[in-house]
């Protein structure tokens, strides 16, 4: 059998006994679970995004409000005078108006039309060439009345200035319901203009 060796007395030795073990330190803890690079940690609360939001917003109406387009003219509608086209069911209207270049630079008539609205719906035509004026005048004698000289495409208006211009349209209606009409209204477009000058009667 084999001898067994006895484990060492450390005073028979004369060596120091080992020092013991120090116990674990608790120090702060981690909590791993809680990530810090979502949203929840990232932004600001929701009610806060919200109002921002919501503030952002209506400044950005104010803004546009006040910077809309605006027509470049004013001016009214002054006189109406209409006659029955025969066999056409339709009617040719002279429409005389005062036209104002209310803005800073002038204004250059594009197109202009007319727009009748009558309880059946709205209608509307291109004005008749300036040079056929004077044909209409002969054929119906009634459109003459309260007339000014044509407004005509090119034509163009100074910052400030006004004139008084008629134009002419036929609108595909009988001259009862033109007489029964909503409304009639010279459209005149500018060049370079979003939004045109419309005056209405």
């Amino acid at each position: 059998m084999a001898d067994q060796i006895p484990n060492p007395d450390p005073a028979a030795t004369g060596s120091a006994p080992a020092a013991p073990m120090p116990a674990a330190q608790s120090g702060p803890t981690i909590n791993i679970g809680d990530e810090f690079g979502t949203a929840k940690r990232n932004l600001p609360p929701v009610k806060i995004l919200l109002m921002a939001t919501a503030g952002i917003l209506i400044l950005v109406g104010i803004g546009s409000f006040f910077q809309r387009a605006k027509p470049q003219g004013a001016g009214s509608l002054d006189s109406v005078t209409a006659v029955d086209l025969p066999g056409q069911n339709a009617v040719l209207v002279a429409l005389t108006f005062t036209l104002r270049n209310s803005g800073e630079k002038s204004l250059w008539v594009h197109n202009i039309e007319g727009k009748l609205v009558t309880s059946s719906g709205e209608s509307s035509g291109e004005a008749v060439s300036a040079m056929d004026f004077d044909r209409y005048y002969q054929a119906f004698p009634p459109l003459k009345a309260n007339a000014q000289s044509a407004l005509a495409p090119e034509d163009k208006l100074q910052p400030g200035q006004e004139i008084k211009r008629t134009v002419m349209v036929s609108f595909p209606v009988t001259l009862n319901a033109f007489d029964q009409r909503r409304s009639v209204s010279v459209i005149v477009q500018p060049y370079d203009q979003p939004v045109p000058v419309t005056l209405t009667k």
